[in-house]
C-alpha cells in the first residue's frame, strides 16, 4: 500500500477515534435541572457554565429561572428539577409546611438585600395602611421585611401584604404600581435599578437579624442519596466557578459575563461585581455555609411565624453538608 494512502487511513482512523471519544464524553454528561431566581446569586453558575466547568465534571446543566418561590419549591418536590438555589428559608418552609424531606447542601451569600420604599415614604411608620410586595408571604425575605417593620412598631395587619413573585416582579410593581407597592425587599442587580428609578433605599434588610444565610443549594434527600456522585460533581463545578468569578485576574471577563447573562449595562455589571467581591462583605468563599446566619434564619421564622413554639429547632434537621465536604476534598 502506498505510503500516502497509509497515512490517509491512519489520519481517518485517528479522526474517527477522536469523534468516538467526543461522543463518549458527551454521552457521559449527567443531565441536571437547576432552578434559580434571576440575579447576582447565580454568578458562580454563570462562571461554571462560561468556563465549561460543569462539563469538566461530567454535568450537563439545564438552568431554569423561576417566577416565584412556589414554582421553585413545588417543582423540586415533584422532581421537575433536581437542585434549587434560593434563600434557604425556602427549604425550611418545604420541610415544615409541605413536609418535604429536603436538605440544604451548600451555602451561597447573604442576599445583599435592601429594603426600598417609594420616594415619599419618610420612615417605616409611613407604611401603616399601605401595601408591601413580597414573593411568598411566609418565607425568606418577606420575614425579614416583617421583622424590620415589627422593630419599627408595625405589626401584621398594620399594612397589607401582596405576594406577587420574585425580585423582577417586585421591582416592576414598585415602579409601575406605586399606589399598591409602597415597599419591597430587592437584591442586586435589581436594587441598582431601583436606585436609578428614584426609589428610596432604607438600608440592608438583614441588619435586623445580623448575619443571615440567604442563598444556598437544596435538594430532596432521596435524590441526593441516590445520586450522590452527581451532586458531588455538581458542587465541585459550582465551587470552581465561584473561585474563577472571585479571582481578581478575571475581573474584566467576569464583569462582561454578568453584563451578558443578566442583560446589564457595563456600569451596572461593574456594580454587581463590586458587590460580589466587596472585601467587607463578599459572596462566601467556596460557597461555605454560614451556620450562625442559618440559626438566625430559624430564629426569625420562630419569632415572626410563631413556629416551634417560638423556639428555633437545631439547624442539623435541615442541612447535610457531607456532599459539600466530599466535593471540596476532591478539589
Amino acid at each position: 500500500m502506498p505510503i500516502r494512502q497509509t497515512r490517509g487511513l491512519i489520519a481517518s482512523a485517528l479522526a474517527g477515534a477522536a469523534m468516538l471519544a467526543t461522543l463518549s464524553v458527551s454521552s457521559a454528561q449527567t443531565p441536571v435541572k437547576v432552578m434559580v431566581f434571576p440575579g447576582l446569586s447565580n454568578f458562580s453558575i454563570f462562571a461554571a457554565q462560561h468556563k465549561n466547568l460543569f462539563a469538566k465534571h461530567g454535568i450537563a446543566i439545564e438552568l431554569l429561572n423561576t417566577p416565584n418561590s412556589d414554582v421553585l419549591r413545588d417543582g423540586l418536590a415533584k422532581g421537575e428539577h433536581q437542585i434549587a438555589h434560593a434563600a434557604v428559608d425556602n427549604a425550611v418552609a418545604m420541610a415544615e409546611l409541605a413536609k418535604a424531606d429536603v436538605a440544604i447542601v451548600t451555602g451561597g451569600d447573604n442576599g445583599f438585600n435592601h429594603i426600598f420604599v417609594q420616594p415619599e415614604i419618610g420612615s417605616y411608620a409611613d407604611l401603616r395602611g399601605k401595601s408591601v410586595v413580597v414573593d411568598a408571604p411566609n418565607t425568606a425575605f418577606a420575614l425579614l421585611l416583617y421583622k424590620v417593620l415589627k422593630d419599627a412598631g408595625l405589626n401584621k395587619g398594620d399594612y397589607t401584604v401582596r405576594p406577587i413573585g420574585g425580585t423582577p416582579a417586585r421591582l416592576e410593581a414598585m415602579i409601575k404600581d406605586k399606589a399598591n407597592a409602597a415597599a419591597a425587599v430587592l437584591g442586586p442587580p435589581f436594587s441598582f435599578r431601583a436606585t436609578a428609578a428614584g426609589l428610596k433605599d432604607m438600608g440592608a434588610a438583614a441588619k435586623a437579624v445580623g448575619s443571615y444565610q440567604s442563598d444556598g443549594a437544596f435538594v430532596l434527600r432521596a435524590w441526593a442519596n441516590a445520586n450522590s456522585d452527581t451532586l458531588v460533581r455538581y458542587i465541585r463545578a459550582y465551587v470552581e466557578g465561584r473561585r474563577w468569578a472571585l479571582d481578581p485576574a478575571n475581573k474584566a471577563e467576569a464583569i462582561q459575563l454578568l453584563a451578558d447573562r443578566l442583560k446589564l449595562s457595563p456600569d451596572v455589571a461593574a456594580q454587581g461585581y463590586a458587590t460580589a467581591t466587596d472585601p467587607a462583605d463578599p459572596i462566601a468563599k467556596d460557597a461555605k455555609f454560614d451556620m450562625a446566619g442559618f440559626n438566625n434564619v430559624l430564629t426569625l421564622r420562630a419569632e415572626i411565624e410563631g413556629q416551634w413554639g417560638g423556639k428555633a429547632p437545631p439547624a442539623a434537621k435541615y442541612i447535610d453538608l457531607s456532599f459539600y465536604e466530599k466535593a471540596l476534598a476532591g478539589l
